[in-house]
């Protein structure tokens, strides 16, 4: 294994669990009542925490006003330690979060949550300004309107945001198959998606 890793190193492009963190942001009881969104957006990313913390990846999470918004919703709250507030929209005034990443040593944010064109977008942009390598899980961010978050995928991603999907990112922390992680993993990956809306 140690030739083959300098034989042919593992592209910097894929994420690892020794060099992420996921970073969840603003998934609260009102705006998601406000929004309607799929079924599976709190789904895949309660999976994506469930499998942060299967690999040992940091997992931060922040809230939007919570007096007026509420909290983040008790699946994805009860997985989650102390979560900050913040009145910006980005998460960038929540500095005790990113000065943990940096302290760790954590340059690659994995970003999920709501909305994707006002807290999610600002966020990401101000990560990559800030020096971070930002994805973006598609499939787990939303918006009210598509449209709204159609345009904010694309702006992020002509940012310089890679765009993936919760699947790949729980596989790309997870590396390797045969150990007890990867079947944590799998089973994640296994489980039926809730009933999308007609």
């Amino acid at each position: 294994m140690a030739d083959l890793k300098e034989r042919f190193p593992r592209s910097p492009e894929l994420m690892s669990r020794h060099d992420s963190a996921l970073l969840v942001v603003d998934v609260q009881t009102r705006l998601l009542e406000a929004m309607a969104p799929p079924p599976s957006l709190v789904w895949n990313i309660r999976r994506l925490i469930d499998g942060a913390r299967a690999l040992n990846v940091p997992v931060a999470a922040t809230e939007q006003y919570p007096k007026g918004l509420g909290p983040t919703v008790p699946e994805l709250a009860q997985r989650l330690d102390a979560i900050p507030s913040k009145l910006t929209f980005s998460c960038r005034e929540c500095t005790g979060i990113l000065d943990s990443f940096r302290d760790q040593g954590l340059y690659k944010i994995l970003v999920v949550g709501i909305e994707t064109h006002v807290c999610v977008q600002q966020t990401v942009l101000d990560l990559l300004a800030a020096g971070f390598r930002v994805f973006v899980a598609v499939d787990a961010v939303a918006s009210r309107f598509p449209i709204d978050r159609d345009t904010a995928v694309r702006r992020m991603d002509s940012a310089g945001a890679t765009l993936t999907t919760t699947e790949a990112a729980l596989f790309e922390w997870c590396e390797v198959a045969g150990t007890p992680e990867f079947k944590r993993i799998s089973q994640l990956v296994c489980e039926r998606p809730p009933c999308e809306a007609d």
